[in-house]
């Protein structure tokens, strides 16, 4: 037995979740989130709290029985808390501002970089003196938000010589020595 998968999901208050055929819908305070699953896994609402169960053993079944727990869990999470993400550019002259829902990132290019949000992301960003700037980012679709970061993270990942480039809040970044720590 799959030990994330047989663990129950119990419901904030707030939150609903309906199965129809092939389809989860979970609705809550921040937003509606679906997600298709496979037929052969069996989904029960019971008293607020969600069960999911499998058929049999076999390792296709096995496999999607901890996946769809996991997908479930963060959609209830994120109707009814949301997830927050925050960015931090560390480099001389980086910077970030936003206009609606389009992000403007100066990342050391000759040009500025513009990516535009999907509307279910809440976007903000901070630029204070003496501080590296943050792109804050919110929404209730873990995956989406994820997908977003990386993707800003990708323009600049951090490097390990003078740790500049997009990194998250709080990520530590391995360090290593220069050129002259090796030559003696």
């Amino acid at each position: 037995m799959s030990r994330i998968g047989k663990l129950p999901i119990n419901l904030p208050k707030g939150v609903t979740v309906t199965v129809a055929e092939n389809e989860v819908t979970v609705k809550g305070p921040k937003g509606e989130l679906k997600q298709k699953i496979n037929s052969a896994i069996s989904i029960k609402v019971e008293d607020g709290v969600v069960y999911i169960s499998r058929p049999n053993d076999e390792k296709e079944n096995r496999m999607q029985h901890g996946l769809y727990r996991s997908l479930i869990n963060n959609m209830v999470i994120g109707v009814s808390e949301g997830y927050k993400k925050t960015l931090e550019l560390v480099g001389v002259g980086y910077r970030a501002s936003n206009n609606g829902q389009v992000l403007e990132l100066a990342l050391g290019y000759t040009h500025n970089i513009f990516i535009k949000l999907a509307s279910e992301i809440k976007l903000e960003t901070k630029n204070e003196r003496n501080q590296n700037p943050l792109v804050i980012l919110e929404s209730c679709d873990k995956q989406l938000i994820g997908q977003v970061c990386a993707k800003i993270r990708s323009f600049r990942l951090p490097e390990p010589y003078k740790g500049k480039g997009v990194k998250f809040v709080g990520e530590q970044i391995r360090r290593k020595a220069g050129k002259s720590a090796g030559a003696k």
